[in-house]
């Protein structure tokens, strides 16, 4: 919890003050009663106290006066709530790389399941777009509501040479500029990246250019680096390795202000995406609590004057 206006924290001394000065009066009621040495002509003609409980009622108030100064101060606390509306774009390395068997059965089945669950988990008011990327990168679908393009596409990628991760970046970002609806309140729609790929770039724009242009214009990039430093393919009848370049996606990540995560197996990468998802549909609002200290407050005082109504000292 945090208070838009703490300077009216100050406040709370006149709290501190107002103890203290009842305290004192206490210690000194009590002081002047034992200056009456006979204590039983004292206790017949004096009414009976309620004990601790004659305190109940200044203690109430206090605390009212208390909660009234928190919610003057303004509080207010983050809260999680569903985006209204939102455009996901999902870009997925196509690249001859994929073929690796490292992740059972092999990289691109695994990766073309999880995808297609993270569409068809996706709320139905968000636009989704996809991109895959080899040696260029293609839009195979525009932002859309509209879930059967992309899973239709999703059944049918095919595995080229070469990996173009910045221009996926950049494709995905006109994408969106193309498709977004204009500012609420000075807002524009939420927007997100979310690319997976288990290389580097080999062609095109760099990934840290890409990564620099997401980040001017407020897109955050989430990355999946896909696969382990075991997977290899067959190219031309020789085994070559193909290790993920973990460095340049998490970079790309951190420089967008996305999510950086890494998926060595199925369960792993359909894990990564429920994550993302969750991201991507919640947004966190600060909520302001002075109502809330406000009737706390309110209660606190409707108790002390109940109680001094009831336990009030009164003459027999």
């Amino acid at each position: 919890m945090s208070f838009d206006a703490p300077g009216r924290l100050w406040l709370l001394a006149a709290v501190v003050a107002l103890t203290g000065a009842y305290l004192f009066l206490q210690r000194r009621r009590r002081h002047h009663a034992v200056r009456f040495t006979n204590i039983d002509v004292l206790s017949s003609v004096a009414p009976r106290r309620p004990g601790w409980r004659r305190h109940l009622p200044a203690t109430a108030m206090l605390l009212a006066i208390a909660v009234m100064v928190l919610g003057f101060a303004q509080p207010t606390r983050r809260v999680n709530v569903s985006r209204d509306t939102a455009t996901v774009m999902l870009a997925l390395d196509v690249s001859d790389s994929m073929k690796a068997t490292d992740v059972k059965p092999d990289r691109i089945t695994v990766a073309q399941n999880a995808a297609k669950e993270f569409v068809q988990k996706l709320p139905p008011q968000f636009k989704l777009g996809l991109i895959t990327f080899a040696a260029t990168a293609q839009v195979l679908v525009p932002p859309t509501t509209d879930r059967d393009a992309a899973l239709r596409h999703l059944d049918a990628l095919k595995l080229e040479p070469q990996t173009a991760i910045g221009e996926a970046i950049f494709a995905a970002m006109e994408s969106i500029a193309a498709t977004q609806t204009p500012a609420v309140n000075g807002k524009p729609p939420a927007a997100r990246i979310v690319l997976l790929s288990d290389g580097n770039t080999t062609v095109g724009r760099s990934t840290e250019a890409a990564a620099a242009a997401a980040a001017q214009a407020h897109i955050p990039v989430s990355t999946i680096a896909y696969g382990t430093d075991a997977g290899t393919v067959v190219a031309e009848g020789r085994l070559i390795r193909v290790p993920v370049d973990r460095a340049a996606l998490r970079s790309a990540a951190e420089t967008t202000g996305g999510k950086y995560f890494e998926a060595a197996t199925g369960s792993e990468l359909k894990h990564v995406y429920d994550d993302i998802g969750t991201q991507v549909d919640l947004v966190s609002e600060r909520r302001e609590l002075t109502q809330w200290f406000a009737g706390l407050a309110l209660a606190f005082a409707a108790t002390a004057a109940a109680l001094a109504l009831v336990w009030a000292p009164r003459l027999p």
